[in-house]
């Protein structure tokens, strides 16, 4: 899919807040990260005179609201009401579940269209721990909670780490055959905190298919190559299927066809999660109901070309400072 420019459509993170109920093992250190003061952060207004020039220079195909933890904004509600008004993208949220069975519903009158929900692991303590913290009963709560609400689909994403949930790879599978759910497992990224353990944590997407293999048959979908996810059918031997997808941004990068853009909760333009480097955007977009479209153009222009080409990842801020 071709847009303006003679290339594919941009596709938006917005991470509308650095806080997180959560201090998950690949995204926060186990103390928590400083937290910027809220008069730091861009006001919803910001953000839509943000997508609003973007939309009017560019064709963006996805707009996705992410955090830290998104549900923790007050009235996130507003903000997607606020998108979804503009039309013309996919609007898609990132959560951890853990206040989604009490705002699934209100989201999706507002507007929102799908959602993707981090679930790292079918069993409690397993959870508690990955997770520091979390809940898994509330986490499963807001899926079911999500097909109540008719938010599809419903993306689980499971980030594997050796030695923690690699084992559970099949029961994931079934749980998304048996809760109408596409699953996404991710590999770890040598980023923030992260970094540290990757060396010991990380699994292949490669033998997390063999691992699924073992049990299910898969059948690989066509590649969209500007996708960042590799999709399979899953199948097993009862008939049942769900959609599998490997994200691969280690062992299989996919930087050539990725055309992802991630704006801060402080206003920074990021081109690549594997890059330290950002644009500040925030003193172009406060209180200025008529942004300089063509500054940020430029900004837009110079993030696009951040992306990574020689596969390295340098990245030390934390995961939950930059939005997934």
């Amino acid at each position: 899919m071709t847009g303006q420019h003679g290339r594919p459509p941009l596709s938006l993170r917005l991470s509308v807040t650095d806080r997180c109920s959560l201090r998950c093992a690949y995204c926060m250190p186990a103390t928590g990260a400083p937290k910027v003061a809220c008069a730091e952060m861009l006001s919803y207004e910001d953000i839509v005179r943000f997508v609003r020039v973007l939309k009017g220079r560019y064709e963006v195909a996805q707009v996705r609201l992410t955090g830290g933890e998104p549900l923790l904004r007050p009235e996130i509600e507003k903000l997607v009401s606020m998108l979804g008004a503009m039309g013309g993208s996919d609007l898609a949220l990132t959560t951890n579940g853990q206040q989604l069975a009490e705002l699934a519903g209100p989201l999706r009158q507002a507007g929102l269209q799908r959602i993707n929900i981090s679930l790292d692991s079918l069993n409690p303590e397993k959870f508690a721990a990955i997770t520091r913290g979390g809940i898994l009963a509330k986490t499963l709560a807001g899926i079911a909670a999500a097909r109540r609400a008719g938010l599809h689909p419903i993306k689980i994403n499971t980030v594997v780490m050796r030695g923690q949930n690699d084992q559970e790879v099949a029961d994931l599978v079934r749980f998304a055959m048996e809760h109408s759910c596409q699953l996404r497992f991710l590999e770890l990224m040598p980023i923030g905190v992260a970094a540290d353990r990757f060396d010991d944590c990380f699994v292949s997407s490669a033998e997390v298919r063999e691992r699924i293999g073992r049990e299910f048959t898969l059948t690989a979908l066509p590649v969209d190559p500007h996708d960042t996810s590799r999709n399979s059918v899953a199948e097993d031997m009862r008939g049942r299927t769900a959609t599998i997808g490997f994200i691969s941004p280690y062992s299989e990068p996919f930087c050539a066809g990725c055309w992802r853009l991630r704006l801060t909760s402080t206003g920074v333009l990021i081109g690549c999660l594997a890059r330290s480097g950002g644009i500040p955007l925030a003193s172009l977009l406060r209180n200025n109901s008529k942004p300089n479209a063509d500054a940020l153009s430029v900004a837009v222009e110079e993030a696009l070309g951040m992306k990574r080409r020689n596969g390295e990842f340098i990245q030390p801020r934390a995961m939950v400072g930059i939005g997934g």
